[in-house]
């Protein structure tokens, strides 16, 4: 029996070691969502690096966050991307809907089977246009998304390969995967961020942009030229109704 919005509880991983970010990630989930932030918990890796599946226990489904702070391909620093890696695939295993974004998405994509590396000449940083795939058309996510829709994307990490079983939903012109559902299972993984609009993003990338820019010049040409991202936005409510709502 399905349950009613109001029931429904989500594990939001974050990989984010500053509070105010983990604040901001958090409510942006609950926005796009139109769910209540009390229906949220925060499993926060940079305090508990080791976990298990058991940490899901009780809610439906997991939710996982970017980060400006770790990377997918150094788990020797960051010892909870193993913890992480394992908790994907279980919930791949047990069909645990999963809605991964730009880290959960290197995460997942290596737990699976695929493949990440470091790209910094072909990084993305700003607002970006993604195009479809014909599989698009039959996704239950994406088959009432136009082609060409904007989408926030940050990274200087990508994937190089997809997993077995994935099927691959959207691109861009500076990266060929950005967005995937494991067949047959109510996994998503998305390379750019549902949950970050444009003033989402000008906060955040204007707080990180050393991180990420070399010169400060560039910071002022990505957030004048932001587009608006709603399509992609809309991509949250979508699972919530059409994953989480309809089983």
């Amino acid at each position: 029996m399905a349950k009613h919005r109001s029931q429904l509880k989500i594990l939001l991983m974050q990989i984010r070691d500053d509070e105010q970010t983990r604040f901001e990630e958090l409510n942006e989930f609950v926005r796009y969502s139109h769910l209540e932030s009390a229906q949220f918990a925060v499993l926060d890796v940079f305090k508990r690096p080791q976990f298990d599946a058991s940490c899901l226990d009780g809610y439906d489904a997991l939710f996982v966050g970017g980060s400006s702070d770790a990377s997918v391909t150094q788990p020797e620093r960051y010892p909870f991307v193993q913890s992480a890696k394992h908790l994907l695939v279980y919930c791949l295993e047990q069909s645990i809907p999963v809605f991964a974004s730009c880290f959960g998405f290197q995460a997942a994509v290596e737990a699976l089977g695929g493949r990440v590396i470091v790209d910094k000449d072909n990084m993305e940083m700003g607002t970006y246009p993604l195009w479809l795939t014909d599989a698009a058309a039959e996704d239950l996510l994406f088959h009432d998304v136009p082609n060409g829709f904007w989408a926030v994307s940050g990274h200087k990490e990508r994937a190089i390969t997809m997993p077995k079983g994935a099927t691959l939903l959207a691109f861009s012109d500076r990266c060929p995967y950005h967005a995937f559902n494991m067949q047959g299972k109510p996994f998503y993984g998305f390379q750019f961020h549902p949950e970050v609009d444009t003033k989402d993003l000008a906060t955040r990338i204007t707080r990180y942009h050393s991180r990420y820019l070399d010169d400060s010049n560039l910071l002022t040409a990505i957030l004048q030229n932001l587009q608006d991202t709603p399509v992609s936005n809309q991509l949250i409510e979508k699972f919530v109704d059409r994953v989480l709502l309809a089983s």
